[in-house]
């Protein structure tokens, strides 16, 4: 992080209880960093500062939103997942369906699937949980062919400001976080 563009920083490695701190906060950042967010109801020696913040922020939106297209990294026999160096970008057809998406961290719901439904995945490609699951299932992204189906470009709607980007049939993928740093926690009632 950086306040003048000239000094950057690193932000902290949250722990759990700076995790369940910074959940209690609401609002947008300060943009201060020696602000010190006061919790009433606690000691003053618990407070938390904007870079915990911004440590447990960046830490959700990555664990939230951060998304990969299928093939693009592979895991090996061993459990190793590299970048899949065979991966030419999915078709045009697949890049235009949400379950060609997955979470690029560690599996959530893999493991909750039956034996039945794991049998029909495949082991090395199929590691990671797709964001067409994600809950809620009709609302959660928002899928959109720009340049003419050049590109393909994947918004989330519980983190506002967050793009993924695939351009069909080519190695380019990507995705970037541009917003307040707040959670649309509203998204199941505006459906």
């Amino acid at each position: 992080f950086s306040v003048d563009c000239v000094k950057w920083g690193l932000i902290p490695n949250p722990n759990e209880e700076t995790r369940r701190k910074c959940s209690m906060i609401k609002g947008r950042f300060i943009g201060d960093p020696s602000y010190i967010y006061e919790n009433p109801s606690e000691k003053k020696s618990d407070d938390e500062h904007p870079n915990d913040r911004l440590a447990v922020t960046v830490e959700n939106i990555y664990h939230d939103v951060s998304v990969v297209p299928r093939g693009a990294f592979i895991r090996t026999s061993l459990g190793q997942v590299h970048k899949n160096k065979l991966f030419s970008g999915l078709t045009q057809v697949e890049a235009m369906k949400l379950s060609s998406y997955f979470h690029f961290r560690n599996p959530v719901l893999l493991q909750n699937k039956s034996l039945l439904e794991k049998a029909d995945l495949d082991k090395a490609l199929d590691f990671l949980d797709p964001i067409d699951v994600d809950i809620p299932q009709c609302g959660s992204w928002s899928l959109q062919q720009e340049r003419g189906g050049a590109v393909i470009v994947l918004r989330s709607l519980h983190w506002l400001g967050f793009t993924a980007y695939h351009v069909p049939e080519t190695q380019i993928f990507g995705y970037c976080y541009c917003g307040y740093g707040e959670k649309n926690l509203d998204l199941p009632f505006m459906l």
